[in-house]
């Protein structure tokens, strides 16, 4: 009890969202984003109606009216989407502070969802299927509506991301408690597309869970975008946060499906998955330019050659899934243009690297190993280029040859920067490219000058992407962050939800009247709820209505739908002749199977066997693959089950 109650007070110290007053730059932007997604509701609405009264009527005048109305809210809709890309490409309000200008990562920017009343809802299901008074459990759910309402504005770092685990893990308990398989309580989820604004609204829970999960990658993806990417640390801290982001999405693509906004879609995770690991691979990329500062021979420049091959290629893969049909005309243009200057600034740098290995010692001066290096890096033997006796002049042709497709490749990606109204305007971008290209004419004019042959430069083969960094993909840890079911007083979640059906609770009244040794004539077993093993006939219990199979939930007036066993039974011998008993008896056909008959027949079980926990607390332990919470003990859902020898009930004849 005292571990609940701190694990309560823990919870409830970290429910509080980000204040939406609060006036930072990625505030400011999703509130216009907010706004935005208001609006573009509001104009989809005037257009649904439009032109259901452009169908309906006959009357041509109004038809022309309504087409000439019609047009004014598309162009209007048009002109909100083009103001919310542009806000998506926004890429700058999250990148870190940093004293040097750094290449840009792509975020993501939140999606938004409206408020949700569920008192009411919650209050009649309360009393229709639990059958108490709904007004007893108003503060829970005033607790879970502050929970959610909190949940719509994280703040943009670890604490954020604490509050949309509480949110999804109380999910679990409120899904399974008040949102029945066959039938709707009348809420709907609404959430808007994260890039266009426009809004989904379903009744399941599933999409409520998969919108907070993706809420919860694209902070992963902000926390990444805004790290201090010139220390090592601050990498670290990016390759972590953008490989959870893609795990998050990995996540949310195996277990959650037929989503309606075209952000869960499948093939959009998929390209936003390979976006993170492309970024991933980028930092870490960085990461090896960082460490090698100052100390770059030959082998650690080939290395960085591949390394930055590998960037291109991811790079390259990710352009290829924005092409698809579903993405292309979705994801913002300076989202595809950016990709497209990584790509090719990232081919330049390989070639860059690849040039300095090849220029800086001789043949004679070169080991096997980096001979090696040099054969399997590029994806043409260079005996297949040159001669099979390669020359020192060789040598210095073919760094040469490198540095100019890499001049090449600087010029293509400042060519699209160009091209691309939003990037012309990311002057960080422009700096980091305009200082490679630099570095690189540098290099080709040192080279001009030393060398006197004027022999035609040829094409270099390809740089073969490899990588020495093997990534793993980090999928949400539901566990770290343990919250307790607010809506515990109904009972056990395992019994006590909204896809089982029992009776309405009955009272009945024992009251011996014979010897002490009478007994009441029934026998229990079980833990959390304790079950009525069997009732002999003709006794009190018999004519009181108790049956095999009833789960009693309270004795003398307190609630027992926790208590274990041992509990039980000495409530009941402390009543002594005047026994009050509160009982349902469950309704599914699984409940209602003949008891199986064993050699120990008066056996019950345990707690451990039954499922109990050692707290009244219901504490989420473990999170499924399928997406399912579990307890740590397994509660049985059929009390007649076949039960161990060791196992023994509790009389009360």
């Amino acid at each position: 009890m005292a571990q609940a109650a701190v694990l309560r007070a823990q919870n409830r110290a970290s429910n509080k969202g980000a204040d939406p007053r609060v006036a930072t730059c990625r505030g400011k932007l999703q509130n216009k984003r907010s706004k935005l997604n208001q609006e573009i509701n509001k104009e989809l609405r005037l257009r649904a109606g439009a032109e259901n009264l452009f169908r309906a009527t006959t009357n041509r005048k109004l038809k022309e009216t309504v087409a000439l109305e019609l047009s004014f809210v598309n162009s209007n809709l048009q002109l909100l989407k083009e103001q919310l890309a542009e806000l998506n490409s926004s890429v700058e309000l999250y990148q870190g502070e940093s004293t040097e200008p750094v290449m840009p990562m792509i975020p993501l920017g939140l999606k938004e969802t409206k408020e949700i009343d569920f008192s009411e809802s919650f209050k009649d299901f309360i009393l229709e299927h639990y059958s108490e008074d709904g007004n007893k459990y108003e503060k829970e759910i005033n607790e879970f509506m502050n929970l959610r309402q909190a949940m719509r504005t994280p703040h943009r770092d670890n604490s954020g991301i604490s509050l949309l685990f509480q949110y999804y893990n109380q999910l679990y308990f409120v899904e399974r408690r008040f949102f029945p398989p066959d039938r709707s309580l009348g809420i709907y989820f609404e959430w808007y597309d994260s890039l266009t604004g426009v809004p989904s609204s379903q009744r399941t829970v599933a999409f409520e869970k998969a919108c907070v999960l993706f809420n919860m990658a694209a902070i992963y993806t902000q926390m990444g975008a805004k790290q201090d990417r010139l220390t090592s640390k601050g990498l670290d801290q990016a390759v972590d946060n953008f490989l959870r982001a893609a795990g998050t999405f990995t996540y949310i693509q195996e277990n959650f499906t037929n989503a309606p906004s075209m952000d869960l879609a499948p093939h959009m995770m998929n390209m936003l998955i390979q976006l993170m690991l492309a970024q991933a691979r980028e930092c870490l990329f960085e990461k090896l330019e960082l460490q090698s500062q100052g100390k770059r021979d030959i082998d650690i420049s080939l290395d960085l050659s591949q390394e930055a091959a590998q960037v291109a290629d991811v790079y390259s893969l990710v352009h290829n899934l924005i092409g698809v049909p579903a993405v292309r005309d979705y994801v913002p243009y300076s989202w595809v243009a950016l990709i497209q200057v990584k790509r090719e600034h990232y081919a330049a740098i390989a070639h860059y690297h690849s040039a300095i290995a090849m220029l800086v010692k001789s043949l004679e001066e070169l080991n096997c190993h980096t001979r090696r290096m040099l054969q399997i890096m590029h994806s043409t033997p260079l005996n297949e280029i040159y001669s099979s006796a390669f020359t020192d002049g060789q040598r210095k042709q073919l760094g040469k040859a490198h540095l100019k497709s890499a001049l090449l490749f600087h010029e293509e990606a400042q060519r699209i920067l160009r091209l691309c109204r939003e990037l012309r305007n990311k002057h960080f971008l422009s700096h980091v490219l305009t200082k490679c290209h630099e570095r690189t004419v540098k290099a080709f004019a040192n080279i001009e000058e030393d060398d006197d042959d004027f022999s035609e430069i040829l094409d270099p083969p390809n740089i073969e992407p490899s990588s020495k960094f093997q990534l793993s993909l980090t999928p949400p840890d539901f566990a770290h962050l343990p919250v307790e079911d607010l809506f515990q007083s109904l009972g056990p979640v395992a019994i006590f939800s909204a896809k089982h059906h029992w009776t309405v609770p009955r009272s009945i009244h024992l009251q011996r009247t014979g010897t002490p040794d009478s007994g009441f004539g029934f026998s229990v077993r079980g833990d959390t709820p304790v079950i009525v093993a069997s009732v002999e006939n003709g006794s009190l219990a018999h004519f009181g209505g108790m049956k095999e199979g009833d789960f009693i939930v309270s004795i003398n007036e307190n609630d027992v739908k926790w208590s274990h066993h041992e509990e039980v039974v000495r409530l009941i011998k402390e009543a002594g002749d005047s026994l009050k008993l509160k009982l349902v008896t469950p309704m599914d056909k699984n409940y209602l199977k003949p008891k199986i008959k064993n050699n120990n027949t008066n056996s019950t079980a345990n707690s451990h066997e039954s499922g109990g926990t050692n707290s009244r607390s219901c504490i989420y332990q473990h999170h499924s693959p399928s997406g399912s919470i579990t307890a740590q003990k397994k509660l049985t859902w059929n009390p007649f089950r076949k039960l161990k020898d060791k196992e023994s009930s509790s009389n009360f004849r």
